[in-house]
């Protein structure tokens, strides 16, 4: 479908609460917000997101199935002409929801973080079998869009960072034909100490990005591997990927949007970035979404953010920074400044390499 709005999907994060205790999650255990918007005021920001031109309504949390209206908003969005997605790992997705999903033909990610150990050490006992149950039905209706996998560490000894758990998810979305695997840097968004054990380390990564690259070339697209993390575009570019341009422009989720982008939280709050609550500028309960945006894209702090030129560290004379230039959130809440070098990415820029 043909984008008609400057963003083609409009995520809502409508709720931040969450039953379970994912160890990566800033959500992990957490009640929902008593400010978060109402029935009325969530069509209302369908309506919204529809006059913006937005084609999808993406529906996040925390867990979206735990709010008990989610059906009846999203019955909603598709009677005025909106598709809908939403993102779960299944554990509360019962025959009424599923009637649901399938009625309004919603497009559903699961979230999935390895095989059935590694991934019920890091979401909690009976998650795997919940997950996998969700993606066959889905898969039935042919409404399976993406597996979503984050990168985590449970503790020292026991990591989902290793070929064998991304491998099981690869086959996984093989078999029941899901269109990518998503793999997604862990974003420390929140100064929680516990999430934060959770954040593999830049060596990690590296390993990873570079795993993962040689993984595209064992399954040609079936199903098609995406990255969810900037530095990932480093690694491509240096590992000569094919077709530069149309992927990273056309296929590539890992490009930082911050200042380009936006979601809607909870309590209708616009945030830049979906794992970045630090920055809120405007509420759709009392602005558009049209002149939240527009607000935006002339504001002086978020055109620094966009211009790479204004970063600083290692990222600031990396000759990769305009293809990549770090997670500005894992950025933010690692270093203390938005501008600052990503502590997640374990390159050493040439200028620096030639000093020594």
């Amino acid at each position: 479908m043909q984008r008609k709005g400057p963003l083609y999907i409009l995520p809502w994060r409508c709720t931040f609460g969450c039953e379970f205790n994912c160890t990566h999650c800033m959500s992990a255990k957490e009640p929902s917000a008593p400010d978060e918007i109402d029935t009325v005021a969530a069509k209302k920001l369908v309506d919204q997101a529809y006059e913006f031109g937005a084609t999808f309504f993406g529906i996040t949390g925390g867990e979206a199935l735990l709010r008990k209206d989610l059906f009846e908003i999203i019955g909603y969005a598709r009677k005025i002409g909106m598709n809908a997605s939403i993102i779960t790992d299944g554990r509360l997705l019962d025959d009424k929801a599923f009637d649901a999903i399938v009625r309004n033909e919603v497009k559903v990610s699961v979230s999935i973080d390895g095989g059935e150990a590694t991934n019920d050490a890091i979401r909690g006992k009976g998650a795997y079998a919940a997950s996998v149950k969700t993606i066959e039905h889905l898969s039935r209706e042919k409404l399976l869009n993406c597996l979503v996998y984050t990168l985590a560490n449970v503790s020292e000894s026991l990591t989902n960072v290793n070929e064998k758990d991304f491998v099981d998810i690869l086959s996984l979305a093989e078999q029941f034909g899901a269109r990518w695997v998503i793999y997604h840097g862990m974003i420390p968004y929140g100064n929680n100490a516990a999430n934060r054990k959770a954040r593999p380390s830049a060596t990690q990564y590296e390993w990873a990005w570079n795993k993962l690259y040689d993984l595209r070339g064992v399954y040609k697209g079936k199903p098609d591997i995406n990255v969810y993390y900037p530095s990932f575009a480093r690694v491509a570019k240096q590992r000569g990927i094919a077709d530069w341009d149309n992927w990273f422009n056309h296929f590539f989720l890992g490009r930082c949007f911050f200042g380009k982008f936006m979601s809607i939280a909870e309590n209708g709050d616009a945030i830049p970035c979906s794992y970045n609550d630090a920055y809120r500028f405007g509420n759709v309960k009392t602005q558009s979404i049209q002149s939240i945006w527009d607000n935006m894209q002339n504001s002086e702090f978020f055109a620094k953010a966009r211009d790479k030129s204004n970063l600083k560290g290692k990222c600031g004379i990396c000759e990769y920074k305009e293809i990549c230039g770090g997670c500005r959130t894992s950025a933010l809440y690692l270093t203390g400044d938005i501008l600052g070098p990503d502590p997640q990415c374990v390159y050493i820029p040439k200028i620096l390499r030639e000093q020594n």
